[in-house]
């Protein structure tokens, strides 16, 4: 069941995603209105905004390309990308995915429900582990375009399934994150972020 369930999910990813063919080189002076909210090497230090610091080329792709056309309303970004071609979001993405993600750290307290639900999920309430499709490791799964998570700030991480939760971001393949995230209480979701706060991908 759960290689299944992989497959699908993989093959969900891999569907209508935009292809990175990106230059870091190229796309570093193009950053620099990024930094003042995502930092100049992609590790923001606001909470709320995420860092971008290697995170996959795909999926960063995926996602400027998603908010310029409106698919996904981001409304601190209205605008920001309409001047940048598909080459220039790809120069983009190239560069943030080749940067080192600043290490984070759970609270001790969210530590054991979080990592319970990220390598075991909830089974009562039919929630997959994070680690199926993100790794254990929090390192995503470049192939099937699925997001690296370890080191993101909780905060903008349970933001995010929340936002899933309730719809307000759809732009998940085959609604994967918005039935999962409908699943989870305010309690478990914080619980999960946190933990996947203090993820460190292997190097």
């Amino acid at each position: 069941m759960n290689k299944l369930l992989i497959s699908l999910l993989m093959s969900a990813g891999i569907a209508g995603v935009a292809h990175a063919d990106g230059d870091a080189k190229a796309g570093q002076p193009l950053t620099a209105i990024c930094a003042a909210c995502h930092g100049a090497d992609g590790n923001s230090m606001a909470p709320n905004f995420p860092k971008l610091a290697g995170q996959g080329e795909e999926y960063l792709l995926k996602q400027m390309t998603d908010i310029k056309a409106g698919t996904r309303q981001v409304p601190e970004m209205t605008g920001l990308l309409n001047n940048l071609s598909d080459q220039d979001m790809a120069n983009v993405a190239a560069y943030f995915a080749s940067q080192k993600v600043a290490p984070g750290a759970a609270k001790p307290e969210l530590a054991e429900l979080g990592a319970t639900i990220y390598s075991a999920g909830i089974a009562d309430k039919g929630v997959p582990a994070c680690q199926a499709c993100h790794s254990p490791t929090g390192s995503g799964n470049t192939l099937a375009r699925f997001p690296h998570l370890g080191g993101q700030h909780a905060t903008y991480t349970e933001t995010q399934l929340k936002n899933f939760r309730i719809g307000a971001r759809n732009n998940d393949p085959s609604m994967m994150m918005r039935d999962v995230a409908a699943r989870m209480s305010d309690a478990e979701i914080a619980a999960v972020a946190s933990y996947i706060q203090g993820l460190r991908p292997a190097e």
